[in-house]
């Protein structure tokens, strides 16, 4: 009798536990409850105005990317990443990852129009210089500048309007190329006229904000990549952030196989030759080249990473600022550079001038100690005439084209290549 009753006692247990179990399952806050291991807490950024610059607009780029960024769709260095915190506040660029389903991501970079410590100094000199204060209302004090006064009252970007700017762009400016800014100004939803009546007060402000300290958002803008443009594509901003496409910087490749190099090397001639004839009429000019200005795809292309340096000349137009008004100065004028710094002359721009500072910067770092003798020998001694052809633009010109004729057949064609492959296997072109 006894063991009987042990025997139903322990029945009854199994039966109690089964049925815990199957409640346990059943209810899911229950079952963490009494799980020993802590939930899941999905990580997040803390994203302040501060960090983005929101809280200087609308002496800012725009705000058009900016609910990707508070939705995580866009992420600092690695969207894997189990502790996500935002990057150090003094870096000028930096590497993220951006999303339009949650699912696929793609590498983007993030960077800044100047670096933190000149927008600073520069949003102190707004306030020192205009209102007498440390600190102001940053809105406030360039709405009251005559320069701004005029962008309200003006139905039409002109020549004008932009004078003194220290953007390179905006050195030789014609009208055609202010319609066209104008026209294709992606901050704004409903572009498309060359007129300003779809421009408000705010948006005035940001465009002039952003052409007087860093044009390269707007070159990005006004000559996309997909109408054949060499530069990475623009995705938008938020407050003194430009998100665009990723490339890596040319510097990263000068260690690279001879055969990249050389298909680098023919990269970086055909764009410049495409900047200097292209069926717009313009003519693009660097005043300055370094290892960062082109960067390079996954798919082995070549872009223009920094388009900060690039002048335009109208060859239709030209220049329409009339003599002097390159020299007046403003606060717009020295956001970013000395104001003291003289303005180079648009009619003392030769043809060749870009190819010759990348002859001298970039190519005998890209090409050096590449390939064997003679060709190397070849290849330096091509480098030299270009880099010093300062005075004779035929010259250059031979040099170039005989430096191309004897890099063509030392790039390779192969998956490495995939902006030409496999075309290249088919076609002399490529």
């Amino acid at each position: 009798m006894g063991r009987w009753i042990c025997c139903l006692c322990s029945r009854v247990a199994d039966s109690l536990m089964l049925l815990l179990v199957l409640a346990l399952s059943c209810n899911p806050s229950t079952a963490a409850t009494a799980s020993t291991s802590a939930p899941h807490i999905k990580p997040s950024y803390s994203f302040g105005r501060t960090f983005l610059g929101l809280d200087k607009c609308n002496a800012c780029i725009g705000t058009s990317i900016c609910k990707k960024f508070f939705k995580e769709e866009i992420r600092f260095d690695t969207w894997l990443s189990s502790h996500l915190k935002l990057p150090p506040s003094y870096l000028l660029s930096y590497l993220g990852n951006y999303t339009d389903d949650a699912k696929s991501w793609r590498l983007v970079d993030i960077t800044r129009l100047t670096s933190k410590y000149q927008h600073d100094r520069a949003d102190k000199h707004i306030c020192t210089s205009l209102l007498k204060t440390k600190t102001c209302s940053l809105e406030h004090a360039l709405r009251s500048t005559q320069r701004f006064q005029k962008w309200l009252r003006a139905k039409r970007l002109t020549p004008d309007l932009v004078q003194g700017l220290s953007s390179p762009m905006l050195r030789c400016p014609s009208q055609r190329l202010l319609d066209r800014i104008v026209r294709r100004y992606a901050e704004v939803p409903d572009a498309g006229s060359i007129y300003m009546d779809h421009l408000t007060d705010r948006d005035k402000l940001r465009l002039l904000y952003t052409l007087s300290v860093n044009s390269h958002p707007i070159l990005l803008q006004i000559f996309p990549d997909v109408e054949g443009w060499p530069f990475p594509r623009y995705l938008g901003s938020c407050g003194r952030f430009v998100v665009s496409a990723s490339t890596r910087p040319l510097r990263d490749f000068y260690g690279v196989a001879p055969e990249v190099a050389a298909d680098l090397a023919l990269q970086l001639l055909a764009i410049l030759r495409f900047m200097g004839t292209n069926d717009l009429n313009y003519f693009f000019y660097f005043t300055h080249v370094d290892a960062g200005t082109f960067g390079v795809f996954s798919n082995g292309h070549l872009f223009i990473r920094d388009a900060s340096t690039l002048g335009i000349i109208d060859k239709e137009e030209g220049s329409q600022l009339i003599d002097g008004q390159q020299e007046y100065k403003d606060i717009f004028s020295c956001l970013t550079v000395d104001c003291q710094s003289a303005f180079v002359s648009c009619n003392s721009i030769r043809e060749k001038h870009s190819l010759i500072m990348v002859c001298q910067e970039l190519l005998p770092k890209l090409l050096k100690g590449k390939f064997l003798q003679p060709v190397q020998e070849k290849i330096d001694s091509f480098l030299q005439h270009c880099a010093n052809g300062l005075a004779d633009d035929q010259g250059v010109d031979y040099a170039i084209a005989k430096l191309a004729e004897l890099l063509k057949p030392l790039r390779s064609c192969d998956s490495r290549f995939a902006y030409r492959y496999p075309d290249c296997k088919y076609s002399d072109k490529y």
